[in-house]
């Protein structure tokens, strides 16, 4: 199967980018002339423009379209108003035998009560768009417009002036949106949020018009030190704040709760999907807990790689794990037994590749956020 493309692509290509397939897109990992650390430095420092139309666009509207969202998603979208984001989950219905394990993480923005745009990750859009729809009352309907939006990241301690050169809005609390025009007359939706622990911002753009705003963001970035960064330089910065990736500290077989996103779940709701099962392991207490791994050594952990107590034992996995440019040093997240989790000595080990690497245990973020 060919591998879908970013309407960005041949501009990738012009920069020199080194592509990978993810979720079934070739994006870009890293561009020529310095790679992922350099790519994350400018992130932490600087300015980085990112290309994340992998990501989904979907569209919820009609009479009560936000309501009908909020008897299906964790999150309580009643807290927020027009012009508010907001992050939530889709987790399997009461019923299912892994009832109240993840089916994506996603970002709600909310236009009004019957207008909501919908931003899951990419390997999961098509699934939220067909379980959204089955269950959409009459006059509400669900539109993947994953090929008509692009979506670009600009994050970086030096991003509202990047916006601001623009024309763009760029003083926006955090988890709150507007749609201004940039690039001449395109319409852009300002998204003030972002995966990155930095200040910055995702701008939803038509897929037509893509280019040209990207064009003038360089343009205009390059007296900021703006950088263009990849998909390699993303992971390392949402691990480096210990953000959940799909498919590795979230997935059907891991619980909001687990994954340390419990935060992200309306427990008062009357109803979303995974209610009973999840306030059940509430109330139990989950048998596994995500905690961040900073390694002692010079191993580098790896996704799949075992965690074990003092005496061997198997008390855990490592669901993502990198070397962190920050702390220049391995870190990972790891789903460890809950009597692990909070080890009195902290003696615990990752298995590198037959070699044991000493961690310690920490609770992410691994170095400080500064999203305000």
């Amino acid at each position: 199967m060919t591998a879908r493309t970013s309407p960005l692509h041949e501009r990738h290509l012009a920069a020199g980018a080194k592509l990978a397939e993810f979720a079934g897109w070739s994006m870009p990992l890293e561009y020529a002339g310095g790679g992922v650390l350099a790519e994350h430095a400018a992130v932490r420092t600087g300015v980085g423009l990112f290309d994340v139309s992998h990501l989904g666009t979907v569209t919820v509207r009609g009479t009560g379209a936000a309501a009908f969202l909020d008897s299906c998603l964790t999150n309580d979208l009643s807290r927020i108003g027009p012009g508010r984001a907001q992050y939530t989950l889709v987790c399997l219905p009461d019923g299912d035998p892994r009832a109240g394990g993840v089916v994506d993480d996603l970002f709600v923005y909310l236009r009004g009560p019957d207008d909501v745009l919908l931003v899951p990750n990419a390997a999961n859009a098509a699934d939220v768009v067909t379980r959204l729809a089955d269950a959409a009352p009459a006059g509400v309907t669900v539109t993947d417009r994953h090929a008509d939006v692009a979506v670009l990241a600009v994050q970086g301690p030096r991003s509202a002036q990047v916006l601001a050169f623009l024309g763009l809005p760029g003083e926006l609390p955090h988890l709150s949106f507007v749609t201004g025009t940039g690039g001449g007359d395109t319409e852009v939706t300002v998204c003030r949020t972002g995966y990155t622990g930095e200040h910055g911002y995702e701008l939803l753009v038509a897929a037509e018009r893509a280019g040209a705003v990207w064009d003038v963001l360089v343009d205009v970035g390059r007296d900021e030190g703006l950088r263009l960064c990849g998909l390699g330089a993303r992971d390392t910065l949402r691990t480096e704040m210990g953000y959940p990736l799909h498919g590795h500290e979230l997935s059907p077989d891991i619980t909001p709760l687990q994954a340390g996103v419990g935060w992200a779940v309306g427990w008062h709701k009357p109803a979303f999907w995974g209610r009973d099962a999840l306030r059940a392991e509430r109330e139990t207490g989950p048998a596994r807990l995500l905690r961040g791994l900073r390694v002692s050594g010079r191993g580098i952990p790896r996704p799949g790689m075992a965690v074990l107590d003092p005496d061997g034992a198997r008390v855990g996995e490592v669901t993502s794990g990198t070397f962190s440019p920050t702390l220049r040093t391995g870190i990972a997240l790891a789903l460890l037994d809950t009597a692990a989790a909070d080890p009195e000595d902290g003696r615990l080990t990752v298995d590198v590749r037959g070699r044991p690497q000493p961690v310690e245990v920490v609770r992410p973020p691994f170095v400080p956020s500064h999203v305000r």
